[in-house]
Formats: C-alpha cells, structure tokens, sequence
C-alpha cells in the first residue's frame, strides 16, 4: 500500500483554466465600495509573507467559536475522559487530513500547477475549510440540531402565528431544517467582528469551499449529494451568490475542495469515532476486526486491512501489556493503515472523476465512488451498533436535547418582548431583561441594528435567528449551567 506522499502522478493533467478562480483571494470587504482600509492595515499588508489563504486559516484558528468546541460533542456527550475527541480534536484531525490530501495533490498529480501560489493555497484552503467546518454546530452534536428543529416544529404556531403571517414558508424552513453548516457560513460572514457586517472576512476560495451545501432550505434536493441539506439561511443568500460568482460557480454547484473535506470528515468519523468507542471500553479491537473479517471478506483492501492490523496485534501481545494497553495501541495502529487506505482510495478517485469534481456537478460524496467505500459503510454500521446505541450515551443525549429545548423557550420568552424596529431593544419584565442580556453582545447588535439587508426581512425572522445564534454558540458545559441558573432565577419570579 502506498502512502500518501507516494501517491501515483495523474495520467491525465488537470486543466488549469478553472482554477484561477476556484482559488480566488478577493475578499467581500476589500471588494466593498464602502468599505474603508484604514492606511496603517494597508502598509502592513505589504511586508505580509502569508499568502491570503493562509491568512484564512490563521484566522479561522484563532476566533473565539473554534475554542469553544473545546467543549462540544462530538460523540460522547460531558465525556470527561480527556482522551476522547470533542469536537475541536475531530476539526483539528479533519483539517490534518485535508491538508495531507492537498499536499498529494499538488506534489504528486500536479494539481493546479500554472497557478502562482497553488502549492500552498490549496493544502491551506483544505486545512482551512476542514478546521471551521463543525464550527456552527450547536452543543450536543447531531443531537443539538435536532433539539432545536424539534423546538420549531413544535412551536409553529408561536413563531408563524398570524400576528407574523409575513413569515413564510421559505423563512421558517431555516429554522425547521437548522443545520449547523448553514450557521457556520452566518458566523463566518456575519457574527465574528464587532466593528463591521464583514465577519472574518475570508477569501472567496474558502468560503466557497466550506460551503458544503450550496443552495438555500428551499431549493434542497435528496438526489445529489451537494443539495441534500442547505448551506447557508436566506439572511445570507446574497452573500452566498456573491462568494459563488467569485469562484466561477452558482447555486446548487460545490467547490471541488468541499468534496475533499467532506471525504475526510467522513474518514474521521469513521475510523477515529471507533477509536474512542475501544477507549471507552464500549466494544474490543477483536470485535472490530471479527466484524470487518465477516462483511468484508470478498473485499480485498478490507482483508489486507484485517491481516495486517491481526499481525501488529500479535506482535503487541508479546510485549505482556494490560488488556486496556493492548486494545489501545491496537486501535492506533489500525487507524493508520485504515486512513492511509482510505485517503489514498479517494485521492485516486479524484484523479479520475476530476471534470465533474472541478465543476461543481458531482452527485456522489467523494468516498462514495471511491474502492473504500464498503469500508467506510462496515465502520459506520459497527460505531451504530457498538457506540450509538448504547445505553450510556442515549442517556447524555436525552439530557442535551432537553437542556437546549429548555433554554429555547426561556430564550424565546424574552426576545418576544423586544422589537428593535420601534426603538424596543430590551424586554420590560425583569427576569426576561435578565435572560436577554445573558445573549452575547455581537449577537444582540446584530439584531438590534441590522444591516440594511437584515432589516429589510420580517421581525419575527431575525427574532428566530437571534435564537439560534445564541443557541449555537453554547458549549455542553454552558448550556447545562446556564439552565439550572435560569430556572433557579425563575422559581423566584
């Protein structure tokens, strides 16, 4: 098998004339007729060494919501197993992934090659995308999302109700799908600066990258994989047609590096979730392997996996190490040679899928065409018997999904007592003055003076999109504390 960096060189160059644009460097500020550079910003721009991809990912890396998955699930919810991933380990492990592709990309097929800077624009870019790609989800994982979609379906009638008729169909649909990816994009372009409406200001290139699903909760579409879930809420439509149009592409048409991130979040989830599973004593190496040998066996790659990963476990075994020991170093080398098949099955199946990939039209997920996608269904299937069903974590689960059910409705009392377009920026009653307060401030000052195109959408729209800002923002810890400390405040009132 070979690595990664000996991947074999493309038989068929890659055309260039796409990616001048795929990788643009233009950012909405500097395009921005009003918007003002101030002249100690410019002159330090020209001594700057990073290349303007790169920058996305240092800025990425640095703002405040990419700490906080420090203390987000990603599996196991309140873990407190320092070992574990959380959901800021699985980003960082995503973004290595995605950039270790790029590199093969560039090096070994010459991707891209008669582009200035492509060699270290696209493992940027990849490692950008891969690292602000969970950054939207909500506390609670998977389980977060569907807490607050439960929270609108259940309460149509408060938040369509016929005081608000102007909310439609195509306004509500944001919030009945919620999806973490569309939240992401809106904290990247909207949230994260206090002194403009620019967000992190991000290169066109990455934002259409990190733009998994690029169309609207109206236009989505089971059929492809690119329209299966929407990207961005109709508050930052306009700014998701302009980042498309920069980089060549249109709605309903992914950037070919969001294939690559979404092969290697798939590939993280997939081998790295077990790893955790094992950790935790949840299921053994053996029974990992005793699962693959008995699906897989008429898959060559899967039987080559099982007899090499077998024989360093035997090997280990001779070194009298605890059970917990064996299982553990088992597992790590069984993660290597599971990613290095995978990545470098997917890295072949970009070669040769490369026009539908750099257009845009790809109905399939990148792993999905690839040799290792048996592979890749085998290890999601045994983390659903072995992780996800069992008994220790549906119970962290159930606590999450009601802890953020709860917090939504105490949240949602006290927004329903503001209204910013008639100068009311704060509730009357106390308690719901207090509960609105606790909402951050860039939250709040977005609501409460919005952008000319934020203003123009109805009140009870940006009032749902305050609520699921502040939502998304918590962390496990939070979000549990900060409910028992409402209620506590609430008894009293």
């Amino acid at each position: 098998m070979t690595s990664i960096g000996e991947a074999v060189a493309l038989e068929v160059p890659f055309g260039t004339s796409p990616w001048k644009k795929l990788l643009s460097t233009g950012r909405r500020k500097k395009n921005d007729a009003a918007a003002v550079v101030p002249i100690a910003i410019a002159e330090a721009q020209k001594t700057e060494f990073r290349t303007e991809i790169e920058r996305d990912f240092d800025r990425i890396l640095f703002c405040a919501p990419v700490r906080r998955m420090a203390d987000k699930t990603q599996v196991f919810p309140l873990d407190r197993n320092d070992s574990v991933r959380n959901r800021l380990t699985h980003s960082y492990e995503v973004s290595n992934l995605a950039r270790s592709f790029g590199t093969t990309l560039v090096y070994a097929n010459g991707i891209a090659s008669d582009i200035v800077n492509s060699t270290r624009d696209i493992p940027s870019l990849l490692a950008a995308v891969g690292l602000v790609h969970d950054l939207g989800n909500p506390p609670f994982g998977h389980q977060g999302e569907g807490a607050i979609q439960s929270w609108f379906a259940d309460n149509v009638q408060l938040v369509a109700g016929r005081k608000f008729s102007v909310l439609t169909e195509r306004h509500y649909r944001d919030f009945l799908k919620f999806e973490g990816n569309a939240q992401a994009f809106r904290l990247v372009t909207r949230l994260q600066l206090l002194n403009d409406d620019f967000g992190l200001d991000l290169t066109y290139a990455t934002l259409a990258a990190m733009m998994k699903y690029p169309v609207s909760s109206i236009a989505v579409n089971k059929s492809s994989v690119c329209t299966k879930k929407h990207g961005f809420f109709l508050s930052e439509e306009g700014i998701a047609k302009q980042v498309l149009n920069a980089v060549g592409l249109e709605l309903g048409k992914r950037h070919p590096m969001s294939y690559i991130m979404e092969a290697c979040d798939d590939i993280a989830y997939a081998v790295l979730d077990i790893e955790d599973t094992v950790k935790k004593g949840l299921a053994s190496f053996s029974d990992l392997l005793a699962y693959l040998e008995h699906h897989g066996k008429n898959d060559h790659s899967i039987d080559d996996l099982v007899t090499k990963a077998r024989y360093k476990h035997l090997e280990y075994r001779r070194e009298e190490l605890s059970p917990a020991e064996l299982n553990d170093v088992s597992m790590q080398r069984f993660r290597v040679y599971a990613i290095g098949l995978m990545l470098n099955s997917c890295v072949k199946t970009f070669s040769e899928h490369q026009d539908s990939f750099l257009n845009g039209t790809q109905s399939k997920a990148l792993l999905e065409l690839s040799d290792a996608h048996l592979l890749r269904e085998l290890l999601g299937n045994f983390s659903i018997n072995h992780t996800f069903q069992h008994r220790s974590v549906l119970e962290v689960e159930l606590t999450g999904f009601n802890t953020i059910r709860g917090l939504m409705d105490i949240f949602w009392a006290a927004i329903l007592e503001t209204n910013p377009d008639i100068e009311s920026f704060r509730p009357s009653h106390p308690y719901n003055r207090y509960v609105f307060m606790r909402i951050s401030e860039n939250y709040r000052r977005i609501y409460n003076s919005p952008p000319k195109e934020l203003k123009e959408l109805p009140l009870r729209y940006r009032q749902c999109l305050l609520l699921t800002d502040m939502i998304s923002g918590m962390t496990d810890s939070y979000a549990v504390n900060l409910l028992q400390e409402l209620r506590s405040y609430q008894a009293g009132v």
